[in-house]
């Protein structure tokens, strides 16, 4: 049976679904050591509950790759397409320059535009490499390559992969390509996402529950379970913990793979004196602005981690033995994405500086406002994080 819910971590969830609703749910779990604090608010959210991860998916790509390089099934100096030759296009990109970003991968069109699974797999497989990567070198797709380099080196589907060398040792029972239909109900929805992108408002009704939320997820793995590489696992508040145990204890990889999984692999001070994004192996290292920092500021600099779309997000840190898991809902009836028109600003649209508020909806309803919540998360619950830590 859980221990009672922690008071301080309860109130700066409140900050999020009930103060700004900026979330309509969120579940906060923290830990360091043999100690674990949790807390939970909102909307449908229970013990049971059932989160999509989004790119949190994209952690364990990472880790499966580099357990696979233990084993020694897997060579990341060979070149992507000599594990899977429909990724003839690639040329000599190497498995290596796909787990660090350092290709900037391009696809004929857009994968969350085809029409249908088979169209979008084409244009998957007709990635070329455009290039060294600027600023931004965040892409999903060096992770949705590295799903069928990873099936290629295993001879297992992904998720078998991911189940044999990560959920099993771990203990998760719990996380899954495709969510068992008695457990549908237990899924978060995350329908009712709005967008405003200059002139465009889009509305999307769906997804279903447990059909993940991104675009390119959900037109290549559906509920069918064929788990992509940068998003598609589905999970739960325990799962997770025991996840972060797992991972801290050694017991999915060594100490040394996890030292190097926190590499600064692209991160550089640019011409203008801004920095580029800091990155790992599929995975945010330390950046040195914490206000850009995917980090907590109370770990350390081996620490990495990452969040999701929909209002995740999990860091570790091996060298405090310190986790943080964040699993909430950004995404049901908010908006979640404001690109202003030419001259206006957030607060043209009727909202805060920090993107709090609500805004009316082309059809008359008004909904809450997540587009800056990722920078809400260090002053209202990493700060509540670190005292309790």
């Amino acid at each position: 049976m859980d221990k009672p819910m922690n008071p301080e971590l309860l109130r700066g969830i409140r900050f999020f679904t009930r103060e700004t609703e900026i979330m309509s749910g969120l579940t906060v779990a923290c830990g360091a050591g043999s100690r674990t604090e949790w807390a939970e608010d909102g909307e449908d959210i229970r013990e049971t509950t059932v989160y999509d991860l989004a790119s949190v998916t994209k952690l364990f790509t990472g880790l499966a790759s580099m357990r696979l390089r233990e084993l020694g099934k897997l060579d990341f100096s060979r070149p992507a397409n000599a594990y899977d030759p429909r990724f003839e296009k690639l040329g000599d990109v190497s498995v290596w320059q796909l787990l660090t970003f350092a290709a900037n991968l391009q696809t004929p069109g857009r994968i969350d535009a085809c029409p249908d699974r088979e169209s979008a797999l084409r244009c998957l497989f007709g990635a070329e490499n455009a290039g060294s990567p600027g600023r931004r070198a965040y892409s999903d797709i060096p992770a949705m390559v590295m799903k069928y380099v990873i099936e290629a080196a295993s001879g297992l589907p992904f998720f078998e992969t991911v189940k044999r060398l990560i959920l099993e040792p771990a203990g998760m029972t719990e996380t899954w390509a495709a969510v068992p239909e008695e457990r549908l109900a237990d899924c978060q929805s995350y329908a009712g996402e709005y967008r405003i992108e200059k002139e465009k408002h889009i509305l999307r009704t769906g997804p279903e529950r447990g059909i993940p939320h991104d675009p390119k997820a959900g037109i290549l793995q559906g509920r069918s379970g064929d788990l992509c590489g940068h998003a598609g696992l589905f999970s739960t508040r325990p799962d997770l913990i025991r996840f972060c145990r797992a991972v801290l204890e050694e017991r999915i990889v060594s100490g040394a793979s996890l030292r190097e999984m926190a590499v600064n692999r692209t991160g550089r001070k640019m011409p203008d004196g801004t920095w580029s994004q800091f990155l790992g192996i599929l995975c945010y290292v330390r950046h040195p602005d914490q206000y850009f920092s995917e980090i907590p500021e109370y770990m350390g600099a081996r620490a990495f981690g990452i969040g999701g779309f929909t209002g995740n997000h999990l860091s570790l840190d091996p060298e405090t033995d310190r986790f943080t898991i964040f699993l909430g809902n950004r995404v049901l009836n908010r908006l979640t994405v404001l690109l202003p028109e030419e001259g206006k600003t957030l607060t043209d649209y009727g909202l805060r500086e920090d993107g709090v508020g609500r805004i009316l909806r082309d059809d008359g309803v008004w909904v809450p406002s997540s587009v800056q919540y990722v920078h809400q998360k260090d002053a209202h619950l990493h700060s509540v994080i670190a005292k309790i830590l």
